[in-house]
Order: C-alpha cells, then sequence, then structure tokens
C-alpha cells in the first residue's frame, strides 16, 4: 500500500440497527499526515462509522480499510499501528492513574516514554488517584494519553477536550498539531466547533448517515467571497419571515432560519443589504438585538446544513 493512499478509506458503507439506518452509502477519505474532523448531530452516524473504522463493528455493506487494511480481517496486524481514545477510556474502576497508564504501555512493542507522556499531559498531579476519582478532564487527558503511549501512525479521538480546563485544552490542541507535524494521523469527533475549525485540516459533516459536506474550515466558512449578516432579534420571528425577508432583498441572497430568534442572510451582502434587513426589521416591527455584518463560521455552517446545533 503506497503512503500516498489515504489513512482511512471508506466507500458505501451501510450500517443498520433493524429497521434503522445508521450510515447511509457513506464514502469519505482521510489524508495521511493530517487532522481530520468529523462532525454531525447526535444520530448522525458518525459514531458507527469510526466504529467501523477502529474494528469494532464489521460493515454490513461497502468497504472500509484504514492504513490500507481491513479492520475486522486484519485487526491483528493494523491494531499495534492505531490508537484509540474512547469517551469513557476503557480504565478501570479502582485502577490509578499512572498504573492504568504503564500498564497499557507494557502492551506495546515500542512505547512512548510514560513519564514525559504524563508530564506533557498534566497527569503528574492526580497519578495515584483512582479513576473514579478523577475529574471528567483528568479522565479525558488518561484517555489520550492511553491511546498515544503506543506510538501509533493513526490516531481517533474521541471529544478529546470535553470536560478540560482552558490550560488543558490548550495543551491537548497543540500535542495534536505536534502529532500532526511528526506524519501522524489524527481522526478526531468533537462538539466544540471552535476546536475543528481551530485544529482540522479537513472537515467532513454527516447527517442522517450521509456526507454532506466536506472541505477545509476556509472552504466550508468562506464561500469564496459570500458574505453574511446574521439577525438576532429579542422575541421570536414573526411567521413566514425568510421568505419576507428573502423578498425584500431580492437578488442572489439565502435567507436561513437558525432558531426561532437568529437568521443568516448569505450571498453578496454589503452595506446596502445590511441597511435593507435593517428597514424590514422596522417594517416587520422585529427590534433586533444584534445585526452583525461578516463571514459564516463554522456553527453557521452546520446549522444550515444540519438545521440542528452540534450538541454534547
Amino acid at each position: 500500500m503506497s503512503d500516498a493512499a489515504p489513512a482511512v478509506a471508506v466507500d458505501g458503507l451501510v450500517m443498520r440497527y433493524g429497521d434503522k439506518v445508521a450510515v447511509d452509502e457513506l464514502s469519505l477519505t482521510v489524508d495521511r499526515g493530517s487532522i481530520t474532523a468529523v462532525l454531525g448531530p447526535n444520530g448522525a452516524g458518525k459514531t458507527t462509522t469510526l466504529e467501523t473504522c477502529e474494528g469494532y463493528r464489521r460493515p454490513q455493506r461497502g468497504t472500509v480499510r484504514v492504513l490500507g487494511l481491513d479492520p475486522v480481517a486484519q485487526r491483528k496486524d493494523l491494531l499495534p499501528r492505531i490508537g484509540v481514545m474512547l469517551q469513557g477510556s476503557g480504565a478501570w474502576s479502582g485502577v490509578r492513574a499512572m498504573e492504568m497508564l504503564r500498564h497499557v504501555a507494557r502492551l506495546h512493542a515500542h512505547p512512548m516514554d510514560v513519564d514525559l507522556l504524563a508530564e506533557r499531559l498534566g497527569l503528574g498531579e492526580c497519578g495515584r488517584t483512582p479513576y473514579r476519582r478523577l475529574s471528567g478532564g483528568q479522565q479525558q487527558r488518561l484517555g489520550l494519553a492511553m491511546a498515544l503511549v503506543g506510538r501509533p501512525e493513526i490516531v481517533f479521538v474521541d471529544e478529546p477536550t470535553a470536560g478540560m480546563d482552558p490550560q488543558s485544552r490548550r495543551t491537548t490542541w497543540e500535542l495534536l498539531g505536534e502529532l500532526r507535524d511528526a506524519g501522524v494521523t489524527v481522526v478526531l469527533t468533537t462538539h466544540y466547533m471552535d476546536e475543528a475549525e481551530r485544529l482540522a485540516d479537513r472537515i467532513h459533516i454527516i447527517d442522517h448517515g450521509r456526507l454532506i459536506a466536506s472541505g477545509s474550515p476556509v472552504q466550508l466558512t468562506r464561500g469564496g467571497t459570500v458574505a453574511t449578516i446574521r439577525l438576532v432579534v429579542s422575541r421570536p420571528f414573526p411567521p413566514g419571515a425568510p421568505d419576507s425577508l428573502r423578498a425584500a432583498l431580492g437578488g442572489a441572497i439565502e435567507v436561513t432560519l437558525l432558531d426561532e430568534v437568529s437568521l443568516l442572510v448569505t450571498g453578496p451582502a454589503d452595506a446596502t443589504t445590511l441597511a435593507k434587513v435593517s428597514g424590514w426589521c422596522e417594517a416587520q416591527g422585529v427590534l433586533p438585538e444584534s445585526l452583525t455584518l461578516g463571514q459564516r463560521n463554522l456553527e453557521d455552517v452546520f446549522l444550515e446544513l444540519t438545521g440542528r446545533e452540534l450538541q454534547p
């Protein structure tokens, strides 16, 4: 398998739970030596997809290859080359943090220096604390250390900074960036849009088991020269507000209702468009709380595509 081939290749994956289709003809790739974020609302199919890549589930239809290998049929060959960080980490309830990390290190042929890794992730302060008494952020740091200690070529990380304080979160971001720079492939899921936007070289957005958008953060949010106006009001919009505003603006303008008190105007927006939106608010008796002109962020894109916020 050439190193130029994708680190992960999913082609036509279908996964069902009874009558429910969790993953629906999904195809995506992950480049080697990149950080790729897989985003989606709860129930979108991202967890099932990643568990299939990790070898925990067998594809019902389609193919999955990780580092050129079948995660199920060639699991013995693949396992030494991947790291997996689960939200629950897999640590035993009563085991001390450093005991667990040293145990996992002994399972690998060429583990990282445990003490250096623990120091980098701030585990020294809680190394003798039983797992069940660790804070949520400390458990996440231990789970990340367990995923990295075997020097994986690719690491799957699920909510890597959930529950962490700002300093630990930044340290984790730096570490993931250093892994990428060293040639390690990182595949992450996160509910923090700023995390995905900051870290990811490429983002895949999944909804209802299908890939609905893919690209770099800049590609997804900039849309070339397209600008946006975000309108937030004090009370819910009147019925038909998006259509009414769209008619008032005319031209190649899209109006998306984000929730009952906010909407997004997308298109060749400028100061004139901003004035028209303000005039529409006056005519409709709508009181703006904020009216801002700028570029879309990743949260705007996600809401437009899925109609749902990303919830933990």
